[in-house]
């Protein structure tokens, strides 16, 4: 079975089993929402167990979840550091022209039919997403996930088509 990341534990919150999550989903509030089954893996990539989220909330820059079952910091503390993992067939359909950063990454980008590059990862700073273009000889590219500069995303095709605007790239 397949399972793609939606977060990592970076600590405990409070004393009443809930867990501190960086979040690296774009659909956040639907993998921590009440009843989603996730999946924990330890620091070695390992399978742990199934968790049921009981609660989920905001609270800054990170998602506080407490799981079903798991009611006490005693209960919680050992799984500091380890990820989130939702299983492929707990994902859901996505409406045409949504996509799933796992469908992403990894994907060749081309400026005007030349290949400068493969999106490495997904940054989300605010507004929008930025996509890290990883280019030979060059340092890493930031294309913000926008109208204007990511023109065709083919999942199939393995392609994304961009058009880099100007004092985007500070190696021109």
């Amino acid at each position: 079975m397949n399972y793609f990341n939606v977060g990592k534990i970076v600590n405990t919150q409070g004393l009443q089993g809930e867990l501190r999550v960086m979040s690296v989903t774009d659909f956040a509030d639907e993998r921590f929402k009440k009843g989603s089954c996730l999946s924990v893996f330890d620091d070695k990539d390992n399978f742990v167990m199934e968790v049921e989220v009981a609660t989920h909330r905001k609270q800054k820059n990170f998602d506080i979840v407490k799981f079903k079952g798991l009611y006490h910091i005693n209960d919680v503390e050992k799984y500091k550091g380890f990820s989130l993992k939702v299983a492929e067939e707990n994902l859901s359909e996505l409406e045409e022209g949504d996509f799933y950063y796992h469908e992403i990454i990894g994907l060749d980008v081309y400026e005007n039919d030349v290949l400068i590059g493969q999106v490495k990862e997904i940054l989300q700073p605010g507004a929008n997403d930025v996509w890290v273009v990883k280019r030979k000889g060059k340092r890493d590219l930031l294309l913000p996930y926008i109208p204007p500069v990511v023109l065709n995303v083919d999942i199939e095709g393995n392609r994304v088509d961009v058009e880099i605007m100007e004092g985007l790239d500070d190696e021109d």
